[in-house]
């Protein structure tokens, strides 16, 4: 759930590389032809592309040699995708390891906050809109746990934990006791400070 840099649809946690993108210091290939000639000298051969676009050898080859020059939209969108994600690898790895030391990311979400808390008080889950600014610690587990493959479950669940923490427990001033389960995500979008 986070870690490719293809929107995800309406419903689902989106993927710390939209923040990525908003960091990268060039713009990406324009032109497909440029677009491929990029894969091919990241992947070393034009079979390589292919076989990664899901395109005969011919099909790009006439990508890479600009006999074609628009492909199919759902070939186009798989070239996009496929720069997008190797675009810039060290500037977007800097701008991981700044959050993650330094400055944090910025967590805005649409979902359901459930609570356990002290008898008398309610915890029925209601939908919020919930925009915190999360420190370094919670962006390094976050980064982990991406890194290391997590299921969906684990980032949010760092999430849920950072919020409770940082936005319901307010960095530990109140509600000393709530536990707060993040449910119902509607979307959960992320940002580089």
């Amino acid at each position: 759930m986070y870690d490719s840099l293809v929107e995800e649809p309406r419903g689902r946690a989106r993927r710390p590389g939209r923040a990525e993108q908003q960091v990268l210091t060039r713009p990406l290939p324009k032109s497909t032809q440029a677009r491929v000639r990029f894969l091919v000298k990241q992947l070393k051969t034009p079979r390589a592309v292919a076989e990664l676009l899901g395109v005969s050898q011919r099909s790009g080859e006439r990508y890479l040699t600009g006999e074609r020059k628009s492909p199919p939209k759902p070939i186009a969108v798989r070239i996009e995708g496929e720069v997008r994600r190797r675009w810039q690898p060290r500037v977007r790895q800097r701008a991981r390891q700044q959050a993650a030391t330094a400055t944090g990311i910025a967590v805005e979400t649409g979902a359901q906050f459930g609570f356990t808390a002290a008898p008398g008080s309610t915890h029925d889950p209601r939908l919020r809109r919930i925009t915190e600014h999360l420190p370094p610690d919670y962006t390094a587990r976050f980064f982990d746990a991406h890194a290391a493959g997590a299921t969906e479950r684990q980032p949010e669940a760092i999430v849920a934990e950072g919020l409770q923490e940082m936005y319901f427990k307010d960095r530990g001033r109140r509600a000393r006791g709530l536990i707060v389960d993040l449910t119902g995500i509607d979307y959960i979008e992320l940002d580089y400070r």
